[in-house]
């Protein structure tokens, strides 16, 4: 962790990853090399800005992240498997006087997906959405019935990159003794979602920075790279953006350093809020050119 000759005068940002994200001898996630974009993307600009990024493992000791002035939630993409362990290590690192962006009460409230209807109390469109403690065979079909669909998906309440994700269709049902195993959330399948993509909205202290068009893969419903899935660059349309701007002036929180807002068209043609990631989203820099000095800028405003 110790700086490098010449480096000394730079303020040292950490970026938290997980162990399957960072470089190293061991197996790394089939997407990690999304990691390794946005670090070698961040690292320059953030250099030029006169700051330092240290990628760290979340779990390292503490000790490990004295001398940063602020940590970045960065790749650490195995959390929603441990969400209490994970937000007790961002307190205790809140506790040493280090900034953590996002802060733990942000982390808190955004990883339980039961967050979207608090965006709907306030306004936002979503996808419709029904809440189970735990879903069966039964529990699809009915939400077929309920939805007017011959196909759903099932979400795990608490999970990130598709992970843990179910499609089911009419000809195509679950055993009769299938179980969820956990709190989950079933959606009617949006065909726009593969026939139009997934739309993302990135923005930084509340800015609008960039925006990706995500595809999924031939015979694929699911846009994550993890999947076959791909990007493209994207700008909105004013009617678009304000409907993500509208996403973001609905959380709860007016300090978000970043936060991307995911979204899918619904039969009407309305934009719905997929997901609003404020925990350590990817995000994009190859869509993004300026992100980098975009960002080291708004993390200097707050040191």
């Amino acid at each position: 962790m110790a700086s490098g000759q010449g480096e000394t005068a730079l303020t040292r940002i950490g970026f938290l990853a997980s162990a399957d994200t960072l470089p190293g001898d061991g197996p790394r996630r089939g997407d990690a090399f999304e990691h390794d974009i946005e670090v070698g993307a961040l690292r320059p600009a953030f250099e030029e800005a006169g700051l330092e990024l240290v990628e760290i493992d979340w779990r390292a000791p503490i000790d490990d992240f004295e001398g940063l002035s602020l940590v970045l939630l960065g790749t650490a993409w195995d959390y929603q498997d441990h969400p209490r362990e994970f937000v007790s290590k961002l307190e205790e690192l809140e506790a040493r006087g280090i900034l953590v962006c996002n802060p733990p009460t942000v982390v808190r409230w955004n990883a339980e997906k039961r967050y979207l209807r608090e965006l709907e109390r306030r306004g936002a469109a979503i996808v419709p959405t029904l809440w189970l403690d735990d879903a069966g065979h039964d529990d699809v079909a009915a939400a077929m019935d309920r939805f007017g669909s011959d196909r759903v998906v099932v979400k795990r309440q608490v999970g990130a990159g598709g992970l843990g994700q179910h499609s089911f269709s009419r000809d195509d049902m679950p055993a009769q003794d299938w179980r969820m195993g956990r709190p989950c959330m079933v959606q009617p399948f949006l065909p726009s979602v593969v026939e139009e993509g997934e739309y993302t909205f990135l923005f930084i202290d509340g800015e609008f920075s960039h925006g990706v068009l995500k595809r999924a893969a031939e015979g694929e419903y699911r846009i994550q790279s993890l999947y076959g899935g791909y990007e493209t660059d994207f700008t909105p349309s004013q009617a678009d953006l304000a409907g993500a701007e509208a996403i973001v002036a609905a959380l709860p929180f007016d300090d978000l350093l970043y936060c991307r807002i995911d979204m899918a068209r619904l039969p009407t043609g309305e934009l719905a809020v997929m997901e609003a990631e404020a925990i350590e989203p990817y995000l994009y820099p190859e869509q993004g050119p300026g992100l980098g000095a975009r960002l080291a800028k708004a993390i200097r405003a707050r040191l």
